[in-house]
């Protein structure tokens, strides 16, 4: 089973929606998907409202997980580790106890080749619309992850 971690800031916005967007996509008997956020600002609080609401609007219910920190045993419980954002990345590398951790971390958006700039977009200060654009531009990255993964 392939093992998949999904990593922002805070563990309540983008890393939600990733996990719950790829985990959709991907036959459970043969992957696993979870998040965790590199800050302690929000452990065992469920997804923002509104990550929890544009989930709903395209049928996911993200409404069950609960965010936690990224811990250094990660490297061991997981075979991918993916970053929203290069400060996420940075954060991440800098626990990494050797070159096999660091070979587990990257970019989520790194095989996107659509969009320029690698950095999903934090909503958390913004609207509602910020919500979308996140969620369609995880989604949209999702699928090309999919279909990498279940090749």
């Amino acid at each position: 089973m392939t093992r998949i971690l999904m990593v922002c800031l805070g563990n309540i916005c983008r890393s939600p929606l990733a996990h719950g967007i790829l985990q959709s996509k991907l036959p459970e008997d043969r992957f696993y998907v979870d998040s965790a956020g590199t800050a302690a600002y929000h452990i065992g609080n469920v997804p923002d409202k509104r990550s929890i609401a544009v989930a709903n609007q395209h049928d996911l219910d993200i409404s069950t997980q609960s965010a936690r920190q990224f811990k250094v045993s990660d490297f061991d419980a997981f075979d991918i580790i993916y970053a929203m954002d290069h400060s996420n990345y940075e954060d991440i590398i800098r626990l990494a106890r050797n070159s096999e951790d660091t070979k587990k971390v990257t970019l989520f958006l790194k095989v996107n080749s659509c969009v320029q700039n690698k950095n999903v977009p934090d909503p958390y200060y913004g609207s509602q619309d910020g919500f979308e654009c996140v969620f369609k531009l995880i989604n949209d990255t999702c699928d090309i992850l999919a279909k990498k993964l279940n090749n």
